[in-house]
């Protein structure tokens, strides 16, 4: 059925007009409505936002690098400190046009900073491995006519950014390096831990090893930032007032700068430390590990060439041996000794007849001096460091008795310093041993602990608080900042006439006839007391001895030679200075460069310091001139014996600093293998025959 047409009226036709102006009004109110409160939540709650945004549009930011704070001696002189720098760093995501771009850049810079082409091809290789936001270093400490040459040009060199600021300088060179270590770029793994724009501002360097890296946010100081108006092309319209950067403070440390500079040079051609202590307070005056890199090479850049030749040196310069370094203490240890067995109830007139050699079961013990020393008292044996009164009265003893005494002193001790890297060294005795090896003390073991041999190790820093300690007869402490002095050291539980018998013997050694005569100062009214020593690397078989005699050390290869020790103090009345020098493979082949005439020059250096310098004078140009004469020349040879690529040049970047390289492990890992090649050989029972191998670690004075 078909339907009839709806009727369409007028009111409904208004109606319908009425319904879809009202929807189509409250939709437009409702955007009017959003558009308001949009722009009220941009106007108002945005504010800041979009200010910052503007102006950072009007305004270029860039942050200034702190100064950094300096580094002094005990009397304010400088150790570390800042020179003024002008550089010029590329930021690899600045630059513009890819390859092209990049070669257009650096051949503009060649021109203009008059670049080898070795040079432009280390940038280059730094470029390609370096992350996009790490600035490159192109030059540092150029003139000013340069700087303001790439300044005036800036506009066409996207990417290469002129930098006005300090440079860290270390005047003592070589001489402080494992005292201070050094700053550098930070790596791309320390800015992604914290994301700080500082990290990779140009120019900005922090601490990478020593006190540079555990004092850094004393010294790191707060950045200054520089603001200038821009055009929207970047183009600089006027520069707008400067935040000036707040420098670190200046950390003062118990070091004689010149002391210091003056023992590394006295170390000469050495692989060696030497460590001095006030006897008073425990501050260290003196912390030289040589050889030694340059901090100032370092902190500008050193290239993978140069990281080789150090790491390659088998005097290990990468190391810092002062609190690094382990060794066998040798003979230094007998005036502990002769503390430990006085309080054990030995006499100090008790004799030991020493014949030259001791059997203990099947096995052979000998002494330094083959023919014997005859009969000796305590000082005696100090005196002229006879092994035999050491094995027969710590026998009788046991060494249980002996090595509490060596930790009273400081051996295995570690020390609150602000040093990173301390190796403790180990005092033996039979729970130790069975701890760590699940097998009993041997008399063996006594034997050769009571000569310092054996499992004994300590590091140069240990003995020289052990010298300090038998000095001032308290329980010092050594310290290294000026803020942090360790005063009014307990005294230590020794009885004071104890000491006086130790410190006498130990006044002869030097001064009545002992092993150290060469130790002798020639300070009028000014004495040294002290304690040669030998500690031995190798094994004397008993065949040797029977055939060719026991081979000099001058006919050894280098790593076969004996280490060289020395501890002693000065006056010997009234001592004020301690010292511990030693000597990796010295084998005391050579007089001037033996241990008892280096720190006879360097306890000199406290008292006179002209005589000092004089003694210096007429023997350093025998070792082939000073520390920096010396190292260029070997940089020389090595560069020219490797003929090394272009990338070898390239700047090292990666995390690795001296104190953790591989170099350092695998020198620590060579003194382990050695100490264990070393270990005691059981003399009771079914012991090894006595012609098999000489069991004591032979010792010189």
């Amino acid at each position: 059925m078909r339907r009839s047409p709806k009727m369409v009226t007028e009111a409904m036709q208004t109606y319908s007009f009425s319904r879809r102006a009202w929807l189509l009004g409250t939709a437009q109110a409702g955007v009017g409505l959003l558009l308001a409160g949009r722009m009220g939540w941009l106007a108002i709650a945005q504010n800041e936002k979009y200010n910052l945004l503007a102006e950072s549009n009007r305004v270029n930011l860039t942050m200034i690098p702190p100064r950094r704070g300096w580094i002094v001696d005990r009397h304010g002189a400088p150790i570390a400190n800042n020179r003024t720098d002008f550089r010029i760093d590329i930021i690899p995501d600045r630059l513009e046009g890819g390859d092209a771009g990049r070669d257009r850049v650096l051949a503009l810079l060649a021109r203009l900073l008059d670049l080898t082409p070795d040079d432009v091809e280390r940038i280059r290789i730094d470029l390609d491995g370096a992350a996009g936001f790490q600035p490159v270093q192109v030059a540092e400490n150029i003139s000013w006519d340069r700087f303001a040459a790439i300044s005036l040009r800036q506009p066409e060199l996207p990417g290469v950014a002129p930098t006005r600021g300090f440079a860290r300088a270390y005047p003592a060179g070589a001489a402080v390096a494992h005292l201070t270590g050094y700053v550098g770029a930070a790596n791309a793994e320390q800015f992604k831990k914290t994301h700080d724009p500082l990290l990779v501002t140009p120019g900005f360097k922090l601490g990478k090893d020593g006190l540079e890296k555990q004092l850094e946010p004393l010294l790191r100081g707060v950045a200054g930032a520089k603001r200038v108006e821009v055009t929207a092309r970047g183009k600089v319209v006027a520069e707008l007032p400067t935040r000036a950067d707040v420098p670190g403070k200046t950390q003062r440390l118990t070091i004689d700068a010149g002391l210091q500079e003056y023992a590394a040079r006295r170390l000469g051609t050495n692989s060696g430390s030497a460590v001095v202590l006030d006897c008073r307070t425990g501050e260290m005056l003196a912390m030289v590990s040589m050889p030694a890199y340059d901090p100032n090479s370092f902190s500008d850049g050193i290239s993978h060439l140069e990281w080789k030749m150090l790491s390659d040196d088998d005097h290990v310069p990468l190391m810092n041996k002062v609190t690094q370094g382990l060794y066998p203490p040798g003979s230094t240890v007998k005036p502990m000794n002769g503390l430990a067995l006085l309080a054990a109830g030995v006499g100090a007139h008790d004799r030991i007849v020493c014949s030259g050699a001791l059997r203990v079961g099947t096995g052979i013990f000998h002494c330094h001096k083959k023919g014997g020393h005859g009969p000796l008292d305590l000082k005696g044996a100090i005196e002229q460091s006879c092994d035999i009164y050491f094995y027969e009265m710590i026998r009788r003893q046991g060494y249980d008795k002996i090595a509490p005494v060596a930790r009273m002193v400081g051996l295995g001790q570690k020390f609150d310093l602000p040093l990173a890297t301390q190796r403790y060294g180990t005092v033996p005795d039979s729970e130790w041993k069975l701890r760590k090896y699940k097998h009993p003390w041997t008399v063996a073991d006594g034997l050769n602990a009571s000569i310092g041999q054996g499992y004994v190790l300590a590091n140069p820093l240990q003995l020289a608080v052990m010298a300090a300690r038998i000095a001032s007869g308290r329980a010092l402490q050594p310290s290294l900042l000026a803020s942090h002095v360790h005063l009014d050291a307990p005294a230590l539980p020794v009885p004071s006439e104890h000491l006086a018998i130790v410190r006498d013997a130990m006044y002869g050694v030097i001064n009545q006839g002992g092993t150290g005569a060469a130790a002798r100062l020639l300070v009028p009214g000014v004495a040294i007391a002290g304690k040669t020593g030998t500690a031995q690397v190798r094994r004397i078989t008993m065949a040797e001895r029977r055939s060719t005699g026991v081979i000099k050390n001058g006919q050894l290869p280098f790593k076969m030679r004996d280490h060289a020790l020395f501890v002693g103090f000065a006056p010997h009345d009234n001592p004020q200075y301690a010292i511990a020098v030693v000597l990796e493979h010295n084998g005391h082949t050579v007089r001037n460069l033996d241990t008892p005439m280096i720190a006879r020059d360097i306890m000199t250096y406290q008292f006179d310091r002209d005589r000092a310098m004089k003694a210096l004078a007429d023997v350093e140009p025998t070792w082939g001139g000073d520390i920096g004469t010396r190292m260029a020349a070997q940089a020389a040879a090595y560069r020219a014996a490797q003929s090394p690529p272009p990338a070898a040049n390239a700047t090292k970047t990666d995390a690795t600093v001296p104190s953790d390289s591989d170099a350092v492990e695998a020198a620590t890992d060579l003194a382990n293998q050695t100490q264990a090649a070393m270990a005691p050989v059981a003399v009771t029972g079914d012991a090894e025959p006595a012609d098999a191998s000489d069991p004591s670690g032979r010792t010189q004075p």
